[in-house]
């Protein structure tokens, strides 16, 4: 008996743009395995999901009647080979068919001139198409849990103006060709554990990289291993961009060159000297102030912090400590160690971009903690020296601040304050 699908057909009796099939196991084992033929019928559809099926082995050549498709999810299935019509999808941005047990993807896949999201991580692929570069809007590709060997020379090109991410890890790749500096546009590369034992110096001519991922290689080089096993993003392309140990291996420097930057260096030692008076009695005082931790333990009935969830896309790490016998009510110390917060926050933290100190009086901390990210007409706060505030009224106040302060200085530039503000 053919199973009844009436969300296929309240969609046709709808005209809807978007169509949900998820889990729809019992339904498919009644019909073979097969989706229904009036699903691709629908051709107003737009986005178009059928994933968490186990009986779903096929996808038939039908699929290319939905000429208006922008989104297709195939995700967590038991697909073992995609429809070579997919090429039909001209106005497809995103597919996704990750989960699946695909060994190999359709060349025509290279033909979707409008595909920007490419996910097939989590299937049994051996290697990629070659075509690639076609597809010219591609934004983020995901092949990650694979047995891919190698990336195909196509995907390296400079026709990829727009490709931002590549997530590779867990995968059998050997080699990172040097030909990724022509990726303008990447600010993510994850190559963990695979088996490469080199990474090219011209990765660090990827002007935008932000975010590298090598864990889990066997690098020849242990000084880079070392530092790819720390996640240290800047110091990875730092050492890389003078070629590892010495010059040999990177972009050698010219004589002109290494004289302009003994020049340069002069020159900015210079302006440390003649400006940083004051602030170097800052940072003397704030040494004198500095401890030497000689010892960690873990205190079970300390303060706990809570880290909610939807921390993950605004700042997903937090460091808390407790600090004891620091007198910060002799003489500046406040004031001093206040600028030496500022400080941190200009250089290290990159104005705040990064990462964000905050210091607080334990005597007026209650645990448990909780580390969550809200709207701020949600919560109220406490700034130093003054009441509680609602937190959008406290960014409304600063800001009127900011510009008073301005304006009775007649400058033209932003203060701290303004700093401050703009980063709220």
């Amino acid at each position: 008996m053919a199973a009844q699908w009436p969300e296929v057909e309240r969609a046709e009796k709808e005209k809807r743009r978007e169509l949900v099939l998820q889990g729809e196991d019992e339904r498919l084992r009644q019909s073979d395995g097969h989706l229904p033929a009036s699903l691709f019928s629908l051709t107003l559809l737009n986005y178009l999901e059928v994933s968490g099926c186990s009986e779903l082995r096929e996808v038939p050549p039908d699929l290319g009647r939905l000429c208006h498709l922008q989104s297709l999810i195939l995700c967590r299935n038991k697909l073992r080979s995609l429809p070579r019509i997919l090429e039909q999808l001209r106005s497809l941005k995103v597919l996704d068919v990750s989960g699946n047990e695909l060994e190999e993807l359709p060349a025509e896949l290279c033909h979707l001139p409008e595909l920007c999201t490419l996910n097939v991580s989590c299937n049994r692929l051996r290697e990629l198409p070659s075509g690639l570069e076609r597809c010219t809007k591609l934004a983020v590709l995901n092949l990650s849990r694979n047995m891919i060997s190698s990336l195909p020379a196509g995907l390296l090109s400079p026709q990829l103006s727009l490709l931002a991410s590549i997530y590779a890890s867990d995968n059998l790749i050997q080699e990172l060709g040097g030909e990724i500096s022509l990726l303008a546009a990447l600010k993510s590369l994850d190559l963990s554990n695979n088996q490469l034992s080199e990474i090219p110096y011209e990765l660090a001519d990827c002007t935008k990289l932000k975010d590298i991922n090598f864990k889990g290689n066997k690098l020849k080089d242990k000084r880079l291993e070392k530092m790819v096993n720390g996640c240290q993003t800047k110091s990875i392309l730092d050492y890389l961009r003078v070629g590892g140990r010495g010059w040999s291996k990177g972009k050698a420097k010219t004589e002109g060159a290494a004289k302009e930057d003994v020049k340069d260096k002069k020159k900015k030692k210079q302006g440390k000297q003649k400006n940083g008076d004051e602030e170097d009695e800052d940072v003397e005082d704030v040494n004198r102030m500095m401890l030497r931790i000689l010892h960690i333990s873990e205190n079970h009935t300390a303060l706990t912090v809570t880290v909610s969830a939807s921390v993950k896309d605004v700042r997903q790490y937090i460091v808390c400590c407790v600090v004891k016998g620091m007198n910060l009510n002799r003489g500046n110390a406040l004031k001093r160690f206040l600028t030496a917060q500022t400080k941190l926050h200009e250089d290290l933290c990159d104005k705040r971009t990064l990462a964000t100190i905050a210091t607080h009086d334990l005597q007026l901390v209650k645990g448990p903690l909780l580390y969550d990210a809200r709207p701020p007409n949600e919560f109220k706060i406490v700034p130093l020296n003054r009441k509680e505030i609602n937190a959008k009224d406290l960014v409304r106040q600063l800001q009127l601040e900011a510009e008073e302060q301005r304006k009775q200085k007649k400058r033209q530039n932003v203060s701290g304050l303004h700093k401050l503000v703009r980063f709220w």
